[in-house]
């Protein structure tokens, strides 16, 4: 069993976001961040190639602003949605011919329907190979509206883009996917007074409730270990994990994975080894870098579990491990 003392590594969603202010922002922002990765790296990368100067320091970023954005960027998503989705309408809004590059399974994960608004509100959208997107233009202040359903990434970006573009409004209709996520960037706007972007000067981002929920989960599983660098009063969705494993210990819960879906595949693993339970919401889990469902049945099977998906379910049995 585990034993000791852990120390959560730092929000990816949150680094994000404040790296995107940051660059937008009237003075530079020493942003600590104790570790990075591929993801984080790929939004820096993209940043600096519309003028922001990005520095790694031994405690995380030194960020200096835009002073003059680029006509023309070529910018290099990697395999992350989150740089794709939140930066497509920020370029939209600077008026640059950018193109973007993705990697992995990003160039088949949807941009429906942020493609289709972007084009009604004055961008033209295009992709000149299987593996970028061009997007020329500007976008236009007026009245947004966008389905909530496919991603919350897509709320963000644009909450982004009316920033700097100001005069703007934004209807979500239908049911909005992931509403902790979108808290988390009206956050992160709230915290550089956008539309102004007055920088704080000095940000931490916080400890990751995604990662946090693996070392959670080995306790509840009967490990010994002290968990440090959580924020409990953070907006981050994947905060639920504590009152979720709670659930299973108390029987077969229903739990709606909209909100949570980076916390589906280690409950699935707590569920198969104590009573079971019934994920429901589980189509964007279909969508993310891997077919998550696939993988997380796969992964019970592995361990001589076993879960089964309907169209919208996901049932874990608690077969044992």
């Amino acid at each position: 069993l585990l034993k000791g003392e852990i120390t959560i590594i730092p929000s990816k969603s949150q680094a994000h976001r404040l790296l995107i202010c940051a660059a937008f922002a009237d003075k530079p922002t020493q942003l600590v961040c104790s570790e990075t990765n591929r993801d984080i790296e790929a939004t820096a990368n993209c940043l600096r190639a519309l003028g922001a100067e990005i520095t790694r320091t031994d405690s995380g970023y030194s960020i200096s602003p835009m002073k003059a954005v680029p006509k023309k960027a070529t910018l290099n998503c990697g395999e992350s949605g989150s740089t794709l989705r939140f930066l497509l309408p920020i370029v939209g809004a600077l008026g640059v011919d950018a193109t973007f590059q993705m990697e992995g399974r990003l160039p088949q994960r949807p941009l429906s329907p942020l493609w289709e608004e972007m084009e009604r509100m004055g961008c033209s959208l295009s992709r000149p190979t299987e593996t970028t997107v061009r997007c020329e233009g500007r976008l236009k202040s007026g009245e947004y509206v966008i389905d909530g359903g496919i991603s919350s990434q897509f709320i963000t970006g644009l909450l982004f883009a009316h920033a700097l573009l100001g005069g703007c409004s934004l209807t979500v209709t239908g049911k909005l996917e992931s509403q902790p996520y979108v808290d988390m960037t009206r956050e992160a706007l709230r915290i550089f007074d956008a539309p102004h972007f007055h920088t704080p000067g000095y940000l931490t981002v916080e400890g990751d409730w995604s990662n946090g929920a693996f070392w959670l989960a080995a306790n509840a599983l009967g490990c010994d270990l002290t968990i440090h660098g959580l924020n409990t009063d953070s907006l981050q969705g994947d905060r639920a994990v504590i009152s979720i494993l709670r659930q299973l210990d108390a029987g077969t819960p229903v739990i709606p994975a909209a909100d949570i879906p980076d916390l589906v595949p280690i409950l699935a693993v707590c569920a198969a080894a104590k009573g079971g339970c019934v994920f429901t919401d589980i189509r964007r889990l279909r969508l993310k870098e891997s077919d998550r469902v696939a993988s997380v049945i796969a992964m019970l099977e592995g361990l001589d579990g076993k879960a089964e998906a309907g169209e919208n379910t996901l049932t874990v049995y608690g077969t044992g491990l």
